[in-house]
């Protein structure tokens, strides 16, 4: 805010200013050095703008990445504990009861096969859904 405040006050003098001074003003009305001076500070305030959020892009893939990478690895170890309490279950000899959940959480979780499932389930962009 410190930053737009600094910028209204800069042009309500400069105008002010210009605006009193008639015969001897800098930049007489329509104020085209103000204007070129705008026009420069928005160029790179956007080019600024562009840079820091290719970085920030870069930076959210990255950590998406790791929290994918770390899902997968919390998905094998939770299929290991299951299987583990599967067979201390059988040893102890408690009841199992053939729950087709447990079943399919027991499987290890393949990261192609789910590349795949969400391939064929989004549509790209500028095709249409078959009727």
């Amino acid at each position: 805010m410190v930053f737009l405040w600094v910028h209204v006050a800069w042009f309500a003098i400069w105008i002010f200013t210009n605006s009193m001074l008639r015969g001897r003003a800098i930049d007489p009305f329509p104020f085209n050095l103000l204007t070129l001076a705008v026009s420069l500070e928005a160029i790179f305030l956007s080019t600024f703008i562009l840079i820091s959020e290719n970085r920030q892009s870069r930076v959210d893939e990255r950590r998406s990445h790791l929290d994918l990478q770390i899902n997968l690895l919390a998905e094998q170890e939770n299929t290991k504990m299951l299987k583990l309490l599967k067979e201390i279950a059988q040893k102890v000899g408690v009841e199992s009861h053939d729950d087709p959940e447990i079943a399919v959480l027991e499987q290890a979780t393949l990261p192609q096969k789910l590349l795949e499932q969400i391939d064929s389930t989004v549509q790209p962009e500028g095709k249409k859904p078959a009727a």
